[in-house]
């Protein structure tokens, strides 16, 4: 058994920074080069956006699949075993030849994404303290804004120059460099495992109990409503501003870097914030705020360049919202629960993410891109409704 707090935790940081970085660019990459794939594939725009879908829906499946395990093993396992597999299937790839190829390897590579999901979250959860967890969740989430700053523009700019598998590839080796860093350098925290047997029915009675408590099912129904609004409104929005303003695949990536600016700065302010005056007021501020630049999209975007700045808010707000919303989560519940709580509010989440990247496409072509901001714009508010009223701050005086 490890000590309490072995192992650096400024390594451990980075090495689920490096995690977040590969894992969120593999995921967000298909945004911006949606047209690449459409062109390189002959696929119609309207069903890309089941790339995002089968995605999801395997992300979640096997995120309820992972939870209880993860509780069982240990965390250090679970990340180990799920950045092993997504390097295997990202550098596959690199041989498709169809889309229908394409979405299968999408689906493996949501199968890896789904052992890991919550792993990163739960691990601070295990290795932190609570009022150090808003601190390093900001910097590990970093690594999604870094993801933005370096891994889109770039992997995006490859994709022009060589074709959309090449930056899968990258993703893939820099996984690969991260299983090396976990193995060699993060220890198991000394946390209390669950003893629990892991079975199907078990497991499935484990989701049930964790439901019935009030706040954790107001907490899974905010994941649904901020995964569906993220999809519907970013997945064609690089689609929506090639096409109206018939901008390069370049143009898209600088967006992109420009949104990773403003993430990875107010990642790690806002974590820290959230720690001295709570989660919740940060998280309904960073919806309401998000609303409001949503709806206004299509209203405030006359000229691309518009778009940097909206972009930039975008990216503020959103970052806001996510590292304190996770350590709000992770305290729901005690250390032999964590796991399971993290990967079935990942789990849930990915419905929503899946069902907005199979509605967005149909909406997008039948509606305009406002219809997306609009229904973007709903959704959040219905989390920042669901937080202000059903999520309470955790009583640090009581253990569970």
């Amino acid at each position: 058994m490890t000590k309490p707090q072995d192992g650096n935790p400024y390594i451990i940081i980075f090495s689920l920074w490096m995690l977040l970085f590969a894992a969120s660019s593999q995921v967000m990459i298909i945004s911006p080069i949606l047209p690449r794939i459409s062109e390189q594939l002959g696929t119609p725009v309207e069903i890309l956006g089941n790339l995002v879908t089968v995605y999801a829906i395997m992300v979640g499946f096997f995120a309820i699949i992972m939870g209880p395990l993860s509780d069982k093993i240990g965390r250090r396992k679970i990340l180990l075993i799920g950045t092993g597999f997504i390097s295997l299937f990202l550098f596959l790839h690199y041989f498709v030849d169809s889309f229908w190829e394409l979405l299968t390897v999408r689906a493996f590579a949501g199968m890896a994404g789904g052992v890991l999901s919550g792993a990163a979250v739960s691990y601070v959860g295990d290795y932190f303290p609570y009022e150090k967890r808003g601190w390093a969740n900001g910097w590990i989430m970093s690594g999604i804004a870094m993801g933005q700053i370096l891994g889109i523009p770039i992997g995006t700019y490859l994709a022009d120059l060589f074709g959309f598998r090449v930056p899968f590839l990258i993703f893939g080796v820099i996984m690969a460099l991260t299983f090396i860093l976990i193995f060699l350098k993060v220890p198991q925290p000394n946390v209390e495992l669950s003893k629990d047997r892991v079975t199907l029915k078990g497991s499935l009675e484990k989701y049930y109990k964790l439901l019935l408590r009030s706040e954790v099912r107001a907490v899974a129904i905010a994941y649904v409503a901020m995964f569906l609004s993220i999809s519907i409104y970013v997945v064609y929005l690089p689609t929506w501003l090639e096409n109206t303003f018939n901008v390069s695949g370049k143009a898209i990536a600088s967006l992109f870097f420009v949104g990773g600016i403003a993430n990875v700065i107010t990642g790690p302010v806002a974590g820290k914030i959230s720690d001295r005056i709570g989660r919740r007021k940060i998280i309904i501020i960073s919806c309401l705020g998000l609303s409001i630049v949503m709806v206004s999209t299509t209203f405030v975007v006359t000229e691309f360049w518009f778009s940097y700045i909206l972009f930039f808010l975008v990216m503020v707000l959103i970052a806001m919202r996510i590292s304190p919303f996770q350590a709000l989560s992770t305290e729901l519940i005690k250390s032999d629960n964590r796991g399971s709580l993290m990967s079935l509010l990942v789990a849930i989440g990915q419905v929503g993410y899946g069902l907005g990247g199979a509605v967005a496409g149909p909406f997008y072509v039948q509606s305009g891109y406002v219809s997306n901001t609009i229904i973007g714009m709903f959704t959040i508010l219905i989390m920042a409704y669901i937080v202000w009223r059903h999520v309470p701050e955790p009583d640090l005086n009581n253990e569970d």
